[in-house]
């Protein structure tokens, strides 16, 4: 099992930045591949990008590629959402997630694909 902290949220202005920090605890984590996700009020959870269990692939939604990007520390149990140039409409509760199982491209970018989550933390970015 993967446990799974988010923190960093916050209030920031448009063309700001903000970096995510997503705490794992458990013997699973760094072979994990780790997802964002993020949720807006009256809306569904929606895939922001995910990281596989090395660091060395990404993938992003179209709505944040270019801006924002993903890191994780094996050693430190933890992943990261470098969060640059934001939007009113970034505006969410941003969670993380851990899939354990292998790589299945079409779980990859949807919630169902991954088994862990964190409670989510708030970002608002206000115009």
């Amino acid at each position: 099992q993967v446990q799974l902290v988010e923190s960093g949220g916050g209030l920031v202005q448009a063309g700001g930045s903000l970096r995510l920090s997503c705490a794992a605890s458990g013997r699973s984590f760094s072979s994990s591949y780790m997802g964002w996700f993020r949720q807006a009020p009256g809306k569904d959870r929606e895939f922001v990008g995910f990281i596989n269990w090395s660091g060395g692939t990404t993938y992003y939604a179209d709505s944040v590629k270019g801006r924002f990007a993903i890191t994780r520390d094996n050693a430190e149990m933890a992943v990261y959402l470098q969060m640059n140039n934001l939007k009113p409409e970034d505006t969410a509760v941003y969670y993380c997630a851990a899939r354990g199982g292998p790589w299945i491209q079409s779980m990859m970018i949807t919630p169902t694909g991954y088994d862990y989550w964190g409670q989510g933390t708030q970002v608002t970015v206000s115009s």
